[in-house]
């Protein structure tokens, strides 16, 4: 990459909760493998993520469990372990923060920095945090490397699994215009939607594609940003680390549920477990959400906002319960969803606290 530019790579964990679930069951590699709910695909719930062979069946994260296994009968199910990722996500963000501390964490298996400070050349750097991320925790990772987020999270992406691959702006009409628009940063299935009206597919013919086509369903700014995308163009930095904005909880139900105090007393559960990792972080919550999906997979949420922040069990299940008491509990209850958001670091006098 010439002098002067950014270097940013956006490494992205394969696989990473069915890759987490072969370290403990070696037996199963080279197996579909589906990863979602409790591992039940004839009950409620949704994939979490797959292995490559499940994924040739047209498995993917999101889809049902009851659609995977119709896609996939010889699959192997297993539940959702969370704990068991998160301290895998640990083991691998500290590798990555011993490269830069510019990092910006994407959920649990992914993240993008900024290494325009090192003095490695880029590919070298990346190989190397490959090879430290296999010897210390037997995953692998794809990594892609660009002078900006938007073409190194593109290029993480096409070499998948265990790819390590360089895109630059010269490298944009050969390699990414083929790629379908939702490839793009910012185009969801609507914009994707729209885009397909004006005969648009590929990010391609959205570069070349006149903007007075496009502000035809776009408003002038949104058609110049989409464009100036397609052309491999972004400007956005990557942020230090950041405090996560909310921490929370939700559980489907595999029977709807129809009675208010057992809603009640399922949210003060939540609260319950979620408060010592409020602790764990050093923080407060300030804000209460209580997210009710009905039957009709109509969604609503309701949220109290205490007076100061607060890492007290009773004071913020109060709150969870001034939420219920705002949602209309007229109809059947698929899922029940507990957040905090608003979270400040908790003074150091709060540290005297029990945390038993």
């Amino acid at each position: 990459m010439s002098g002067g530019e950014r270097t940013i790579l956006h490494v992205d964990m394969d696989a990473f909760f069915a890759s987490v679930e072969l370290l403990r069951r070696p037996e199963l590699a080279g197996q579909p493998v589906v990863v979602g709910g409790r591992g039940d695909p004839n009950r409620r719930g949704v994939v979490s993520t797959a292995t490559y062979e499940a994924r040739q069946y047209g498995i993917h994260s999101a889809m049902p469990l009851r659609r995977a296994v119709a896609l996939c009968p010889h699959a192997v199910f297993l539940p959702v372990d969370l704990p068991a990722y998160r301290d895998a996500s640990m083991a691998v963000f500290d590798i990555l923060e011993d490269v830069s501390r510019v990092l910006e964490p994407v959920g649990l298996d992914e993240a993008y920095l900024d290494v325009s400070h090192r003095d490695e050349p880029p590919r070298q750097l990346a190989r190397t945090l490959k090879n430290t991320i296999r010897e210390r925790t037997r995953l692998t990772a794809s990594v892609g490397f660009a002078p900006n987020r938007l073409l190194a999270k593109i290029a993480s992406d096409l070499e998948k699994p265990d790819g390590l691959t360089e895109l630059t702006l010269d490298d944009v009409p050969a390699r990414v215009w083929p790629l379908t628009v939702r490839t793009l940063h910012g185009v969801g299935p609507r914009t994707a939607e729209h885009l397909a009206e004006l005969g648009i597919t590929t990010i391609g013919e959205l570069a070349n594609a006149p903007l007075e086509r496009l502000a035809r369903l776009f408003p002038a700014r949104h058609a110049e940003a989409l464009q100036a995308r397609a052309h491999g163009h972004d400007d956005r930095p990557v942020g230090a680390r950041r405090r996560r904005k909310s921490i929370g909880r939700e559980t489907t139900f595999q029977t709807d549920c129809r009675s208010s105090g057992r809603l009640a007393w399922l949210a003060a559960e939540m609260i319950r477990g979620l408060v010592p990792k409020l602790r764990e972080r050093g923080l407060r919550a300030k804000t209460v959400t209580v997210k009710i999906r009905y039957r009709d997979f109509v969604t609503q949420t309701r949220s109290f906002s205490l007076p100061e922040a607060s890492d007290d069990t009773d004071i913020l299940q109060a709150a969870a319960r001034e939420c219920l008491r705002q949602h209309s509990l007229h109809r059947a209850v698929r899922l029940l969803g507990v957040t905090f958001s608003q979270l400040t670091d908790r003074p150091e006098h709060s540290l005297q606290l029990s945390f038993e």
